[in-house]
């Protein structure tokens, strides 16, 4: 496991090139929250949160498909998001939330891991230790 500092992931979003017009920041939980968190105030737009649970603590598939474990929360005037979350493995998490947001939004994706366009990080292999988790 790679960890990761916090600083290098705040350099590397201010770095990084958000496509404009975005309205607000919807954020996958529980995984999503601080990275969603960080990305709405780069920003400076508002953030919702919409829980999933899919993998366990060792990212193992605990479902087979993801579930839903909140409310899908309401974007009122938003018609451009940034749909966050930490990683992007298989996308079954991020696929999953994005069916469950109205279609007429124009939703993105942007996470912080994985191998992908959209992805902050894609130079390091295997998992990484997220500075915002403990034990």
């Amino acid at each position: 496991m790679t960890p990761l500092a916090f600083e290098e992931i705040i350099r590397r979003l201010a770095a990084w090139r958000f496509p404009a017009g975005i309205d607000g920041v919807v954020g996958v939980a529980n995984g999503g929250i601080v990275p969603a968190a960080l990305v709405a105030q780069r920003l400076g737009v508002g953030l919702k949160l919409i829980a999933l649970n899919y993998r366990d603590e060792q990212n193992v598939p605990r479902h087979t498909a993801p579930q839903l474990l909140s409310a899908v929360p309401g974007l009122g005037p938003w018609r451009k998001v940034l749909l966050v979350d930490d990683v992007y493995v298989t996308g079954r998490s991020w696929l999953a939330a994005r069916a469950l947001l109205p279609a007429e939004v124009e939703v993105l994706p942007f996470v912080l891991k994985g191998q992908t366009d959209f992805a902050l990080i894609r130079d390091i292999e295997g998992c990484v230790q997220w500075p915002w988790h403990v034990g």
